[in-house]
């Protein structure tokens, strides 16, 4: 497997946040927005909003313009206008064709009930938080569809030692993931004709210029697949970074599937405060003066960030 080369550290930083517009907003969706725009800022670069749209049955109606509205509230404004994925689908059949050209993406034909059905022969279980890992019923390798229909379109990943994905993480450090264990032949193109998530967003990535990755930590695991679907395309891996993540009562990550109320933003400062402190930023009290504004916040946010930064290469460096 050929590895795609690292994106150059010497290009202009460009990073991004990519909400779903899936409702306005909460808490922990403002942790990362205000993590992107501070890595951004702590490097000279430009900060872009890309609305992920593909999966058009989950988005709510209007939900993109609250959502800027609530970060231009919050003083983060983007360096170029948005952009929606619902209007790159050009790009993606681009990327398909390609991985098909190359015999990695293959057509296939299983249902769900035929994957589980598949896994339970072979003695697998469903995580609680993940997909059963496909077979390969469809592989060309494996007899392909046979007289069937194409539903979905995935990538044939490496099996075995080749499968082994190792990526360095900004503040997690050194990661690595069994791909042909932890997800298997992974789709790029659903049963619904609606693009999947990693292949738009790697696509969109590269399309962007994204050098830099800021995004929750409940999106690592997402990482490799990712990545070697950078590889297989050509493209530069930009670094990544994983926030720690805001929890909900339940012990779980803070969204919208577990109750997360939208942001409160009558006072945006105040929710800048509470997004730097699950950031863990050292503000001291000039942050807490009355009448500091959303831009003075945000200016002294920069440097605590930038000392963050530090403190999480010197926790690698000892871990190392």
């Amino acid at each position: 497997m050929t590895r795609a080369p690292v994106a150059a550290t010497g290009s202009a930083y460009i990073g991004r946040f990519a909400p779903s517009p899936t409702g306005p907003l909460h808490a922990g969706s403002l942790v990362a927005a205000l993590a992107s725009w501070l890595d951004a800022r702590a490097h000279g670069g430009q900060w872009l909003v890309r609305i992920e749209d593909v999966d058009t049955p989950r988005c709510v109606p209007g939900a993109d313009r609250v959502i800027l509205q609530q970060l231009a509230t919050c003083g983060l404004h983007p360096d170029a206008p948005p952009v929606w994925q619902s209007e790159r689908g050009a790009l993606y059949q681009a990327a398909l064709d390609r991985l098909v050209a190359t015999g990695v993406a293959y057509g296939c034909a299983c249902t769900r009930s035929d994957i589980a059905r598949a896994n339970a022969e072979l003695g697998r279980t469903k995580p609680r938080h993940g997909d059963l890992v496909y077979p390969g019923t469809c592989r060309p390798d494996r007899g392909g569809l046979g007289a069937r229909t194409a539903r979905a379109w995935r990538v044939a990943v490496p099996e075995g030692t080749a499968g082994m994905w190792p990526w360095c993480d900004r503040r997690l450090g050194p990661q690595s993931q069994a791909l042909d264990q932890a997800v298997g032949d992974f789709v790029v193109r659903r049963a619904d004709g609606l693009w999947a998530y990693q292949l738009a967003v790697v696509v969109d990535d590269a399309e962007q210029g994204v050098t830099d990755v800021v995004r929750g930590e409940d999106l690592a695991d997402n990482t490799p697949r990712q990545m070697w679907l950078q590889a297989q395309l050509g493209l530069p891996h930009p670094r990544y970074l994983h926030t720690p993540l805001v929890l909900g009562a339940n012990g779980e990550k803070l969204s919208k599937q577990n109750g997360a109320a939208a942001l409160d933003l009558r006072d945006p400062v105040a929710a800048l405060r509470q997004a730097g402190a699950a950031l863990g930023l050292a503000l001291g009290d000039a942050t807490l003066r009355p009448g500091i504004t959303v831009a003075d916040w945000l200016a002294l946010a920069v440097p605590a960030w930038q000392a963050l930064l530090l403190r999480w290469e010197a926790a690698l460096v000892n871990a190392g």
